[in-house]
């Protein structure tokens, strides 16, 4: 047994569908501009040009119920709704045959974004950790076990702000789909259980404000609902 200078962080964990049982968070990796109208809402020109990532700290996940804290400095925090992979088995330089037999679960996530933070590091060509890694900057749902789900690879993915409709679009408009994109990061770093994967979102982003209730469906996986709560003092 290691002895430590101080007593280690929790394990990051997130909540299972129909279980008491939690799942261990190891990492969490982001698909950027993975849908096309969203990437031109960006201002990008999307082709199939290989997928690019950044990530969230584990303990950035959050329950996506009840009220989630509102980031300081920022001014304009969007929403991003996401359907999210998780990893039950490891492996290194997979083919997208072989991918989705290392996924555990499916659930719904929202990537929360200082979008004005994002828009100076890109400007200054800087990293985009301080826009996405923010403490609870990943609600997510209950992960629900791929023998529920089975491997959605069609489906509505949508986001209301306030009963109101901001985000529509369908797993089958991924860029890069599951498969492909679980492939992609193995060849870079070998994947553990535990790694989430953010799969990317749809049109839609925009503003939220304290207070405005969040909903977020992916179909054949769930919803979610939760509050923004107060802007910090």
């Amino acid at each position: 047994m290691s002895d430590f200078v101080f007593p280690p962080a929790p394990q990051a964990s997130g909540a299972v569908a129909g279980s008491e049982a939690r799942f261990p968070i190891r990492r969490v990796f982001c698909v950027g501009r993975n849908y096309e109208a969203h990437a031109r809402e960006m201002g990008n020109d999307p082709d199939r040009e290989p997928p690019f990532f950044f990530m969230k700290p584990a303990d950035a996940v959050v329950a996506a119920s009840g009220t989630v804290p509102y980031p300081p400095l920022t001014d304009d925090l969007h929403h991003e709704v996401e359907m999210v992979v998780a990893i039950g088995t490891g492996g290194a330089n997979l083919s997208a045959h072989q991918a989705l037999e290392h996924v555990w679960g499916y659930a719904v996530g929202v990537d929360l974004t200082r979008r004005d933070l994002q828009a100076v590091a890109k400007k200054m060509g800087r990293p985009w950790d301080w826009a996405k890694g923010f403490d609870a900057s990943a609600p997510c749902g209950p992960i629900v076990p791929v023998g529920v789900t089975g491997h959605p690879r069609a489906g509505s993915v949508s986001l209301t702000v306030n009963g109101d409709p901001r985000q529509q679009g369908d797993l089958e408009e991924l860029i890069w789909p599951v498969a492909d994109v679980i492939a992609y990061i193995s060849q870079s770093v070998a994947l553990a259980p535990g790694d989430l994967i953010f799969t990317g979102t749809p049109a839609g982003v925009g503003a939220l404000q304290p207070g405005d209730r969040v909903g977020a469906t992916v179909s054949g996986v769930g919803s979610i609902s939760f509050t923004m709560g107060q802007r910090p003092a």
